[in-house]
C-alpha cells in the first residue's frame, strides 16, 4: 500500500462508503484507493472474494478493511475482524466504533473474558443481524457466536491463526468475502 499520491473522490460508488470516507480526516493515499477499489470489486464478483493486504504497519491496511466493511454493512451484511491479540482487538474496537458508529453501523467486541451477561448480549445482537461489526480474537470463531449475514470475515497477521481457526469462521457465513492482512 505504498503512494503518497492523495485522491480526493470515494472509490466505491456506495452512498454509505461515501458518507464515511468523507468523515475521515485525512483522505486515502492513490494505492489504498485502487486496493479498495479491486476489494469492491472482487465484492460484486460470483464467487467469494479471498484476497491478501499486505504492508509495513502503519501503510493503511486496517482503514482499507474498515471501508471495505462499510461496503458490505451497506449491503445488509455482517463483518467480522480476527485479530491474534485482545490488545490490538480493544484498539480495533475503539477505533472501528468512534468511526462506523458514526453513520450508524454498530460495533462490538468479543474477547474471552467477558463477563456472563454482557456476552449473551452481543451474541445475541450478532445473532439477530442488529451489531454489524464484530471484532475479536479467538473468541469469535467459537461455537456460541453466530452471525445473521456473515458477508466479510478480515482475518489480520492470519499466520498467527491455524488453518482450521480461519477456516471455522469463514464458515459462521453464507461464502462470505476473505481479506487477509500481513505485515510479513
Amino acid at each position: 500500500l505504498q503512494g503518497e499520491e492523495r485522491i480526493e473522490r470515494p472509490v466505491c460508488s456506495d452512498a454509505l462508503m461515501t458518507t464515511f470516507l468523507d468523515q475521515l480526516p485525512f483522505r486515502l493515499t492513490a494505492a489504498q484507493s485502487r486496493v479498495l477499489k479491486d476489494i469492491c470489486h472482487d465484492m460484486t464478483a460470483s464467487s467469494p472474494m479471498n484476497r491478501l493486504i499486505q504492508g509495513d504497519v502503519g501503510c493503511g491496511k486496517t482503514i482499507v478493511a474498515m471501508s471495505a466493511a462499510v461496503r458490505v454493512c451497506s449491503t445488509g451484511q455482517q463483518a467480522a475482524f480476527m485479530v491474534p491479540t485482545e490488545l490490538l482487538a480493544e484498539q480495533h474496537y475503539r477505533n472501528f466504533r468512534t468511526r462506523l458508529e458514526a453513520i450508524g453501523i454498530r460495533v462490538a467486541l468479543i474477547r474471552g473474558g467477558m463477563r456472563a451477561k454482557e456476552k449473551r448480549e452481543i451474541l445475541a445482537a450478532v445473532a439477530e443481524g442488529a451489531i454489524q461489526v464484530v471484532i475479536g480474537t479467538h473468541a469469535i470463531f467459537q461455537n456460541t457466536v453466530r452471525f445473521a449475514r456473515l458477508g466479510f470475515v478480515v482475518i489480520d497477521e492470519q499466520h498467527r491463526f491455524g488453518v482450521l481457526q480461519r477456516k471455522a469462521l469463514v464458515e459462521k457465513g453464507s461464502r462470505p468475502d476473505v481479506l487477509v492482512m500481513t505485515a510479513t
